[in-house]
């Protein structure tokens, strides 16, 4: 199979020494790389900005932002006949990225934020015959929103986790479709991958 995988945080300027971003490790989408090159698949690698070696053997390509991301998803998506969308993607931007750097004034700074546009939901749009699978990070842990998300953004699976899977290295999550739940309780995310990679095998066979 030719597998995308997103990785890892995205950035969003302010200014030439600040960023809006969040707590993404990257390492979810690196392990779901890795497994998926075990197991002999033709794997593309789009991450934000991490710490972390990409495995070997695996087409990488590193962005900032968002719009980045998406900009580098279209082509390989394309091609592909998996997603696995880990990535923690801002949903927010600021309006105006400053050139220089803002100085320290005596008031409050505002910032005016706008949407970023949301990757699953603009590339779900096309997905035909691809397998999609998104994750969820709801702090309630609510199913029914996760479903919702699927639904919306026409994936295949979602996996719900909770802010703890940030930066760590286990993860506990449930992997939803619409006919199906699968509790995962406190794997490693390496064992994660590997499950996530046989649900796509299995999903391949059966199409």
């Amino acid at each position: 199979m030719r597998i995308v995988v997103t990785a890892g945080p995205t950035r969003e300027r302010i200014d030439r020494v600040r960023y809006l971003s969040n707590l993404s490790s990257g390492r979810m989408g690196y392990e779901v790389a890795a497994a998926a090159k075990a197991s002999g698949h033709s794997v593309t690698l789009i991450s934000g900005p991490t710490t972390l070696t990409p495995p070997r053997g695996v087409r990488v390509e590193m962005v900032e932002s968002a719009r980045e991301m998406l900009k580098a998803l279209r082509e390989p998506f394309r091609e592909c006949d998996a997603l696995v969308m880990t990535a923690a993607v801002a949903d927010y931007r600021p309006q105006r990225r400053v050139p220089g750097k803002i100085r320290k004034g005596k008031g409050p700074l505002l910032l005016t934020l706008v949407r970023n546009p949301d990757i699953l939901e603009t590339l779900g749009a096309s997905k035909g015959t691809r397998i999609v699978i998104g994750f969820a990070l709801e702090a309630e842990l609510s199913e029914k929103r996760a479903l919702e998300k699927l639904k919306r953004k026409n994936m295949d699976y979602v996996v719900l986790n909770d802010p703890t899977t940030l930066s760590s290295d286990r993860i506990r999550c449930t992997i939803l479709s619409p006919t199906s739940k699968r509790a995962l309780n406190l794997k490693t995310k390496k064992q994660a991958a590997r499950i996530l990679v046989q649900l796509l095998e299995k999903a391949g066979r059966t199409q």
